[in-house]
């Protein structure tokens, strides 16, 4: 009996078998694609800097792309619960601000989450009390951000640590519907808020704008909000991620082509969802301050990790090479004509 072509059909099972596995990251291989998932879950925040998915839900954008996939949505008031429950497992997509994102990623060794889509350049701002004029001026006062490590969070601290006034201001972390009713009071100073917190306390709390975060970064461009997929259902499911993706541009697009209307759909949404609309002047701010896009400007990201040790907040910049996968989000660019977004070579390991 002539046992050679046997013996080659195993040798080329075997070796397909091996670049299987290499496909996946050295520790595991990939999960096995199970086509459309049963139910995507979706969480973002009651902020216009998470405008694209507020109008993405309240318009229907994601369920028309989904089809049979039920779509549940969570709310959170910062990054880091979010992250929590990516980690956990109860939560599958997330928009989200770039310094938890990068977070996440360091937590779970680069293994847990990627970085699949931008979602808001700008849209945060240090508000301050009348009398303060300067960054110097805030000595021995009290200065307000979301959540310890979120995003705003580290810029302030990356701030303070810059302009050598680390230990003479007090941060004060603070949910930011919280931090609106203490600068009221007089309990705090100031405040490194997103939108439209911060327009709610200069025009309902009497405050200023003492720096607009955009004055900090090069073309006044930074990732404020980015979306990022559990790295296990973007294996087990990248239809359903894609259509997720489609309603994301599709909010975007819609925004950007219907501005009065987007600003009327993201604000209705918000009512849903803290029972209080925003007025039009602080409505009208906040939107101006912001700007929706696709590109997660992965090239921020080596600095923002190092921008985490500065704050404070880190021990060691985060390794972020393998963090971005843009494939899905740039097939649907490219389905479209749109330009493609690019990694900066944060794809790559």
């Amino acid at each position: 009996m002539n046992l050679k072509p046997a013996i080659a059909v195993a040798l080329i099972a075997l070796t397909a078998l091996s670049g299987c596995s290499r496909a996946g990251t050295s520790e595991t291989p990939a999960a096995e694609s199970k086509g459309a998932a049963a139910e995507v879950r979706l969480g973002y925040f009651p902020n216009i800097t998470h405008a694209a998915a507020l109008i993405g839900v309240e318009k229907g954008l994601y369920a028309k792309e989904l089809g049979n996939t039920k779509l549940t949505t969570q709310t959170f008031n910062a990054g880091p619960d979010e992250v929590n429950a990516l980690l956990g497992e109860s939560l599958d997509i997330a928009y989200i601000g770039s310094g938890p994102a990068i977070n996440a990623y360091a937590k779970s060794k680069g293994e847990a989450v990627k970085l699949i889509a931008g979602a808001t350049s700008g849209g945060a701002q240090l508000v301050v009390k009348p009398e303060i004029n300067s960054i110097e001026d805030l000595k021995g006062k009290i200065v307000a951000t979301p959540q310890l490590a979120n995003t705003q969070d580290v810029s302030l601290k990356k701030y303070l640590a810059e302009k050598n006034l680390t230990g003479q201001v007090t941060v004060q972390n603070v949910e930011n519907a919280a931090s609106l009713d203490l600068f009221k009071k007089g309990d705090i100073q100031a405040a490194w808020a997103p939108q439209p917190w911060s327009a709610r306390i200069v025009n309902e709390g009497g405050g200023k704008v003492l720096l607009d975060e955009k004055t900090l970064w090069d073309g006044g461009a930074f990732p404020t909000t980015v979306v990022i997929v559990r790295t296990k259902f973007l294996q087990e499911h990248p239809e359903t991620v894609e259509a997720v993706l489609k309603g994301h541009v599709a909010a975007i697009d819609w925004a950007k082509a219907n501005k009065d209307e987007a600003k009327k759909a993201a604000n209705a949404h918000l009512e849903k969802l803290t029972s209080k609309k925003l007025g039009d002047k602080i409505l009208d701010a906040a939107w101006d301050n912001i700007e929706l896009t696709t590109d997660a400007q992965a090239k921020h990201f080596p600095q923002l990790a190092k921008d985490a040790v500065t704050a404070g907040v880190a021990k060691e910049a985060a390794n972020v090479a393998g963090y971005a996968d843009f494939t899905l989000l740039n097939k649907v660019l490219q389905a479209q004509g749109k330009p493609q977004v690019q990694a900066a070579g944060l794809d790559k390991k």
